[in-house]
């Protein structure tokens, strides 16, 4: 998994409140197991019309936004399925943050296993970075290790994060990560194990 530690990147504005993980990615693109070409299902019914043309008035389509790493997005964001084909749908797409004023518990969880970092601030904040990202100037800078947002305007945004999970983002830590630093322990453990029991090993 990619680490976080701080990202500088055009903020993109979808205030929509209650995007579910099937407005992410729809069905018809969960047929793989493959993180690599997600991406351009992402949103897809917002994304493109029936003709398959791209929507010029949707924000990920407009020409101020492409290359947009953050996604300031309205409340419960990630609700429905559970999905893990959606965060890698937005990383895929060069998403690696989403902030909103709540999100739905398995998409939070996903995100954390995925490199993604979803990101909680107050609704009067969440709607600054909004109008901010609106305007001229769209960049804005994601520090983990400060765990703090500044907006485009220089005005400075602080959020919580649980201790562990911070430490496994900065360190690019996901479940299996965290396992394999505990290899060197597992096999002492299995050698220890096979020669006190060795019945165990026979089959």
């Amino acid at each position: 998994m990619q680490a976080f530690t701080r990202l500088d990147a055009k903020a993109a504005p979808l205030p929509q409140a209650n995007i579910d993980t099937d407005q992410i990615i729809p069905a018809q693109f969960l047929k793989t197991v493959e993180r690599e070409g997600l991406g351009r299902g992402l949103f897809f019914a917002m994304r493109f019309d029936a003709q398959g043309n791209e929507r010029p008035d949707f924000v990920l389509n407009r020409p101020e936004y492409k290359g947009a790493g953050v996604l300031v997005a309205g409340d419960n964001f990630g609700c429905g399925s559970s999905r893990e084909h959606a965060p890698w749908a937005l990383m895929d797409f060069g998403i690696r943050c989403v902030i909103s004023t709540s999100f739905a518990d398995i998409f939070y969880n996903n995100c954390f296993q995925n490199g993604l970092l979803p990101v909680v601030l107050k609704a009067d904040e969440v709607q600054a970075l909004m109008e901010e990202a609106k305007g001229g100037n769209h960049v804005a800078s994601i520090d983990l290790e400060a765990q703090t947002v500044v907006a485009p305007s220089g005005r400075t945004f602080t959020f919580e994060i649980d201790a562990q999970r911070k430490a496994k983002m900065l360190q690019g830590l996901d479940a299996i990560g965290e396992t394999l630093r505990a290899a060197p322990d597992i096999d002492v453990y299995e050698m220890r194990q096979a020669l006190a029991k060795p019945w165990l090993e026979e089959a």
